[in-house]
């Protein structure tokens, strides 16, 4: 029986409000020891909204949420929401000057700080210079709580609308720093409501969110149970114990990157089999390397396999693969694709040299229209002029083909990014860092083939004249200064990058040697 469906939405917390009144006493929520009802769940959000307005939050305002993953995050969005206010989810494995970077980018006035991450804020607390409230959520200091139980619960402020900016997630950023994503109540809700039917929720399902809720995937992912009103289970961490007790607790719907599916692989037969009563498998963020894919079909054979394809400027998908194509014998060379749109969306296939749109079958950059698109880069007009075209297309930066069915092939990337685990990491990123070592004269970042993580990042070095410093050694210097995942796992030390004529480094000469007989490039 198929779970019932809520009135329609166009507002963050409708879905949520329905639910709580329609059935107050059924599971909302699972974290940890705790579990709240629909209507437990639904009262915190609104006092943290009387909480934040006590504060002096209101239409507008922002404030930044810093911790793995906790249900708190989520209770801050939708409460901020309701008051036309704005969260800044920020990635808790930035290091060093990222961090400060972050949030004070964001605008934020009040962050919520995980007490497992209060040092680092104590570290930069100096420094941010808009901060002037922090919460502490969680730990022998907990102030959350506190925050919550102080407040008189608050509903929907007047004049708070649909296309009022209610979510800023950064991506990585082209120039060297991250760029925040504008999402307003409609991307989000629109992003809901169109990829929600590739995987549907019946009675006595449950939803498990283990991706982080900084990303698309953790928090987009999680509105998808709230939406159809079924329970969900919030993990800390995409751990093997955490997903394995899940598992066992009833999950019927995940969403893992290819890095987790292949650690659950390795962990043995144990772990393989305790997937095994999954309804529906989600996964993207990363390619999927074809040699796991088909091991994983073979090893779930009842689940429903879905891939999605998209990016946080579009609040996540735009493009799913679905079960029944990932199991089409007729066509299985659409394994390899990124399979078709969602409803309300349009796509473009362009040549980026001249901006013309190219036939079926031809490579181009993809570009997209669709309710999901989002407002803006936060507090950078040129990039988001850059990115958003004419007629309110976005260009991606991605170049593929799309096929006779209308299924999409990813094959390229206009943008110097490399893909790792899920995480988008850009080149100039990693170089601006790279290059501040002493031994290091010039430095070109490549992604190369990773069976493990899609990509790794290769850093590519010429040493200043008589320097002898060791992968090691430079390696050490960037996990000083860069979250883990964007440091160069190996390095190649050259005499000389290869440059075209007027100077411009050829990554992709640099690049090819390492996808050779590959026919994606990413």
């Amino acid at each position: 029986m198929t779970a019932a469906a809520p009135p329609e939405a166009e507002f963050i917390t409708d879905a949520l409000a329905h639910w709580a009144e329609v059935k107050p006493d059924a599971e909302a929520l699972a974290y940890g020891g705790n579990r709240w009802s629909w209507a437990q769940w639904y009262d915190r959000v609104r006092r943290v909204a009387g909480a934040l307005k006590r504060a002096g939050i209101g239409h507008g305002d922002r404030v930044a949420f810093l911790d793995k993953n906790n249900p708190a995050c989520l209770e801050v969005s939708l409460g901020a929401g309701l008051l036309g206010a704005v969260n800044a989810v920020v990635n808790w494995r930035l290091a060093g000057d990222e961090l400060d970077y972050v949030i004070n980018d964001s605008g934020a006035t009040v962050l919520f700080a995980g007490a497992e991450l209060l040092p680092a804020i104590e570290r930069i607390r100096g420094e941010l210079t808009g901060v002037t409230k922090v919460i502490v959520v969680g730990g022998e200091n907990d102030a959350y709580e506190a925050f919550l139980a102080a407040a008189e619960p608050a509903g929907k402020s007047p004049g708070v609308g649909p296309d009022d900016l209610w979510l800023v997630m950064y991506s990585s950023g082209t120039t060297g720093r991250p760029k925040g994503v504008m999402l307003t109540h409609r991307n989000i809700v629109a992003h809901t409501v169109d990829v929600g039917p590739v995987l549907p929720f019946a009675e006595g399902d449950r939803n498990l969110v283990a991706m982080p809720l900084f990303h698309v995937g953790g928090t987009c992912y999680a509105l998808f149970g709230i939406h159809a009103g079924v329970p969900s289970t919030m993990t800390r961490e995409p751990d093997p114990a955490s997903l394995f007790a899940a598992f066992a607790a009833g999950a019927t719907h995940a969403f893992l990157v290819p890095a987790v599916i292949s650690g659950v692989f390795a962990a043995g037969e144990e772990a393989v089999k305790a997937l095994a009563g999954l309804k529906y498998l989600v996964y993207g963020a990363a390619p999927m390397p074809l040699p796991l894919l088909r091991k994983a079909l073979a090893a779930w054979p009842a689940t429903g396999f879905v891939q999605v394809y998209g990016q946080t400027e579009l609040a996540g998908v735009i493009s799913t693969l679905t079960p029944e194509a990932h199991r089409d014998a007729a066509r299985p060379e659409r394994l390899e694709s990124a399979g078709t749109l969602v409803p309300g969306a349009e796509l473009r296939v362009v040549d980026p040299a001249t901006g013309e749109d190219v036939g079926t079958g031809r490579a181009g950059e993809f570009w997209f229209r669709s309710p999901q698109r989002m407002l803006g880069y936060l507090g950078k007009p040129d990039d988001t002029a850059q990115a958003i075209v004419a007629d309110g297309w976005l260009r991606t930066g991605d170049i593929g083909h799309v096929d006779d069915g209308g299924f999409l092939y990813v094959s390229d990337r206009v943008k110097d990014m490399i893909i790792t685990g899920g995480e988008n990491v850009y080149s100039p990123e990693v170089e601006r860092v790279v290059v501040e070592h002493p031994a290091v004269a010039e430095v070109a970042v490549i992604g190369v083939p990773d069976e493990h993580w899609g990509e790794s990042v290769k850093a590519v070095i010429v040493r200043e004249e008589g320097a002898t410093a060791t992968e090691e050694e430079i390696i050490a210097f960037t996990r000083e200064r860069l979250a883990a995942y964007k440091c160069p796992r190996t390095i190649d030390f050259v005499p000389a990058l290869p440059r075209n004529p007027s100077g411009k480094i050829l990554k992709r000469t640099l690049r090819s040697p390492y996808w050779a007989g590959r026919g994606k490039q990413v």
